[in-house]
Parts: structure tokens; C-alpha cells; sequence
């Protein structure tokens, strides 16, 4: 079995390549058997561990993904989310390779930051708000600047500190963007074309009334019923709502849980998931005023995409 680490998946394996290799999963799906995601609490809050395995019959290989989350590491100096994908070849059963799939985590779930806003928010946006600026939030950054010409971002975090931080690691890298640090995230909704929210929230972290009309939004940090980003008044404004995984959603999306329940929305109502909009290859919104949602939980089969994408690279790669 072969070892690769975060520094050496991070070297050959990009944003770009993520994006490109879960679209092309959308076109064969039908190659694709997984099962529904296991999330076992290990503690108070979000600590828990997650288990997502899937296999992709015409490649003849399987992976599982085991990831912990730990929100209290910080303090140590450790990382919230850690993770690991083994691969696995179908036929032999033979276990081929280990890869640490923090940075893949990440990276694909950015991929799909990216990817939603590409087919549903306005093509001229250019104002990223992001909400959180944790753990994941770089590669949401790189997810959107990836399929839209951003100019502004607006960024909000309850520790200024860290936003600040996360500020100062963004200018490094992207020196022409004009970069603001936030301490109302009123100011934020108001000013962004898309909204990126990436936080463990038990409570909407805006307000719906704030969402300015052709406003895009990104939920992705939310993953248990108990979760929740989005203020649910927002869905009857909403033109267009998407998931990633539907059935992933119903069971795991708090934020739609209950106002489902409550019947302020019905997932009825949804227009699909994600592999069904990149389909089209157009945009979903019929108008510039248009307010669509994206919502995103996770699911194998995107694990899949960019781990066998890596794996193919990293095996290209002349080892040094």
C-alpha cells in the first residue's frame, strides 16, 4: 500500500482538478454505488466521526473516507477536521493506497462551492461574503474565485481575531483583491453577490430580510438536524434551491428539516441536485433579481471523484 500526505496531494492536485473531475463523475453516475454517510457522536457539539464509503464499478475501485471532528483541537494545536481515504481495487480486493484526506475534504467541498455558483448565481458577480473563515474556508474561497471574476470579499467570523488572520492569508496569496473584515454581518449580506457560509451554527448566522434580490448563497457548514446557517424565511424567496444529495439533505440538513415540517418549505419544491443542474450546462436563474440556494451535506461519491482524480496524479508523479 502507498502512503501519500497532505503536502504531497496539495503539490500536484488543484482546485481546478477538482471541479473538472467531480463534473465528469456527474456524466457517469450510473458506474456509482454508495450508501448513505454513518455519523457517530463522539462527544458534546459537533464532535463526531464520519464514515462514507463508495465504489465506482467501471474503475474497479472502492474507497471509504473516515473523518473526525474535533472542535475543541484548536486549543491543542491540532486540526478540527482530520481525515483519511483508503483506496481500494475491486477486483483483488488488494488495498492500493492511503491518502490523507484533510486537504481533499476540503477541497472537494470548495469544489462544490464552486461548481454551484458557476450554473446559479449571476455571471457578472463579483462580491464573495463569507461567513465563518475556520478550517474549510480557504478552499471556499478558491472555489469561487475559480468560476467568478471577484473583486470584493467581505469577511465574518465571531473572533474578529481570526478573521483577521484569514484576511492577512488571503492578501498573501491574492495581493489585487480588496479584502474586509466585518464585525456585522448585515453589512456583509448586504454588499455580497454570493454568500458563502461555512460555520457549525445551531442558528441562522443571518438574517432573510438582509439577502439582497439576486443574491446566490452557499450553505455548507451545517451537516446534522440539529444545525442550522440559513434563516428559514429565506426559502419562500428564494427562486431556486439545490442540494447536493438529496437524500442527504432530508436526513441531515437542519436548516430544511424544520421548516419542511413546519411547511414553510416542502422539498418538493427543490429544483434537483447538483449533478442534474451541471447537466444543463446553463445557467439555472431566469433572471438577474433571482435569490437561489445552494445546500450542501457531503456525500461519497464526491470523495470518490477527487480521490481517484489525486491517485491517478500522484501515480504519474516521478517520485523524488
Amino acid at each position: 500500500m502507498k502512503f501519500w500526505n497532505e503536502n504531497d496531494i496539495q503539490a500536484i492536485y488543484h482546485m481546478s482538478d477538482a471541479i473538472n473531475d467531480i463534473e465528469t463523475l456527474f456524466t457517469n453516475m450510473n458506474a456509482i454505488t454508495q450508501t448513505q454517510r454513518m455519523v457517530i457522536s463522539t462527544g458534546t457539539g459537533a464532535k463526531s466521526m464520519l464514515y462514507m464509503p463508495c465504489i465506482h464499478k467501471d474503475k474497479q475501485i472502492g474507497i471509504i473516507k473516515i473523518t473526525s471532528i474535533t472542535p475543541e483541537n484548536p486549543q491543542l494545536g491540532l486540526p478540527t477536521t482530520q481525515a483519511n481515504i483508503i483506496i481500494t481495487d475491486i477486483k483483488t480486493g488488494k488495498h492500493l493506497a492511503s491518502l490523507d484526506a484533510s486537504y481533499l475534504t476540503r477541497l472537494r467541498t470548495g469544489a462544490l462551492s464552486g461548481i454551484a455558483p458557476k450554473y446559479m448565481s449571476n455571471s457578472n458577480s463579483q462580491s464573495l461574503g463569507m461567513i465563518g473563515t475556520g478550517g474549510m474556508a480557504y478552499e471556499q474561497f478558491l472555489g469561487n474565485i475559480e468560476v467568478r471574476n471577484i473583486q470584493n470579499v467581505y469577511l465574518y467570523n465571531r473572533s474578529r481575531d481570526k478573521a483577521e488572520h484569514f484576511k492577512r492569508q488571503l492578501q498573501q496569496a491574492h495581493p489585487n483583491l480588496d479584502i474586509t473584515v466585518t464585525n456585522n454581518v448585515q453589512t456583509l449580506v448586504q454588499k455580497s453577490d454570493i454568500i458563502n457560509c461555512q460555520t457549525q451554527s445551531t442558528s441562522p448566522v443571518f438574517e432573510a430580510k438582509d439577502i439582497q434580490d439576486g443574491t446566490h448563497i452557499n450553505g455548507i457548514g451545517s451537516y446534522r438536524p440539529d444545525m442550522k446557517e440559513m434563516d428559514n424565511q429565506l426559502f419562500p424567496r428564494a427562486s431556486h434551491v439545490v442540494f447536493d444529495d438529496i437524500e442527504g439533505v432530508k436526513e441531515e440538513a437542519g436548516e430544511f428539516i424544520e421548516p419542511h415540517e413546519k411547511g414553510i418549505f416542502k422539498f418538493e419544491e427543490i429544483d434537483g441536485d447538483l449533478k442534474s443542474i451541471v447537466s444543463k450546462k446553463q445557467l439555472l436563474r431566469q433572471s438577474c433579481e433571482a435569490i437561489t440556494i445552494f445546500k450542501c451535506v457531503g456525500a461519497a461519491h464526491f470523495d470518490l471523484a477527487v480521490a481517484i482524480g489525486a491517485y491517478e496524479k500522484l501515480n504519474k508523479t516521478p517520485q523524488s
